[in-house]
């Protein structure tokens, strides 16, 4: 049997997604859920939804995210980590409010919560966190107790994360033709975000141009990079480029757009391009249109050879550092000295959002920081 790790004070995680819809008749009201407040038609909503309905309506993002779970239950036991996983999400079932009402009549009052997001920005963080304090305002009207919520920190450089993602840059390389392998270039994918948010994204001290986000993804580039140097003897030229841009056009997002670039390095003579979504942590909805359909068409029409390489999804080694996760951030909840495990240059995040961290758009309450009402 393995020896008994220990997660105390905590009694449970909470695996924090977006959502997804799981049918062709959840697309609309998915959508609602994701812009409420903007006064976006329905009608309008019918047009976006569009790249859902080319999947059947169906979202990959809730089914990885049960094989996340299951790796998750699985290492955990085999490792002798006692710890229940529970499942909610922003925009969709299972919805986060009604998981934690449920973790609380489970009698789980320390709650430790695993975003699906690696890197600091309002969306990717403290959106989130503004999510939390709504479903803990929410059951606080129901008279229930309410637990004791933290934020495992950002994981964009852990081991767990990159090894992953390098293997499958790997293998996109070798999926090439020959003749084109060595010269191929890669692009590294982010979702694009305005770059005012991009500017104010992690803590006060790390705001300015492209800010903690920017600065996040080129660090993890890099490390790519020089892991598939050290694996294939090749230097791949590389950079950072975005996908899935929405909003207004007159506000300015992260440039440039992978249909752009694919357009910018065929025309400089570049042979091939691996496309590595970076910025995901799974094949998600924005992964599977954005690149594997858009993109791999613009491509297409190209004559440019493309491949894109995997997400780390439910690999098991994700699985681990999770688990290595829970237990720095279990020991530092008990006083303990904890050396965190990070890769690259930026060292490993911070254990709690301090104030002004990636701000909101408007003053909303946020859990699970160093402003929470929530304490």
């Amino acid at each position: 049997m393995p020896d008994v790790l220990d997660a105390s004070p905590y009694d449970a995680l909470l695996l924090l997604s977006f959502g997804g819809p799981e049918g062709p008749d959840d697309v609309v009201p998915f959508l609602e859920n994701v812009t409420r407040g903007r006064g976006i038609p329905k009608e309008r909503l019918k047009e976006v939804g569009q790249h859902y309905f080319l999947f059947g309506g169906v979202s990959p993002i809730n089914d990885q995210n049960r094989a996340l779970l299951d790796a998750l239950r699985k290492d955990f036991a085999e490792h002798g980590l006692d710890l229940p996983v529970y499942w909610g999400n922003r925009n969709w079932a299972p919805y986060l409010t009604d998981t934690l009402r449920d973790m609380v009549r489970d009698g789980r009052r320390r709650i430790l919560v695993l975003a699906t997001s690696a890197y600091a920005s309002y969306s990717g963080c403290r959106q989130y966190r503004e999510n939390l304090a709504d479903a803990l305002a929410a059951l606080e009207t129901e008279g229930l107790e309410l637990p004791r919520i933290d934020k495992l920190r950002h994981y964009f450089n852990h081991p767990g994360f990159v090894e992953p993602m390098v293997d499958g840059v790997v293998r996109s390389l070798a999926e090439l033709p020959e003749e084109v392998r060595d010269g191929a270039h890669i692009a590294f994918c982010t979702h694009s975000i305005p770059t005012s948010a991009a500017d104010t994204s992690g803590p006060v001290g790390e705001h300015g141009d492209g800010g903690a986000y920017v600065r996040q993804h080129l660090d993890v580039a890099q490390l790519i990079a020089d892991a598939v140097r050290e694996r294939t003897g090749v230097d791949h030229p590389w950079q950072l480029v975005y996908q899935s841009r929405s909003g207004a056009p007159l506000i300015p997002w992260l440039e440039p757009d992978i249909c752009d670039h694919l357009e910018e390095r065929h025309a400089a003579g570049v042979p091939a391009v691996v496309m590595a979504p970076i910025g995901f942590v799974s094949d998600h909805m924005e992964v599977l249109y954005d690149l594997d359909t858009e993109a791999t068409a613009k491509a297409g029409e190209l004559g440019l050879p493309v491949r894109r390489s995997a997400t780390v999804g439910a690999d098991p080694r994700f699985a681990a550092a999770v688990r290595d996760l829970v237990l720095e951030r279990a020991g530092v909840e008990r006083g303990q000295a904890v050396t965190p495990c990070a890769l690259g240059t930026l060292g490993a995040s911070h254990n709690l959002c301090p104030v002004g961290c990636c701000p909101a758009r408007a003053p909303r309450p946020a859990a699970a920081g160093a402003d929470s009402p929530y304490a």
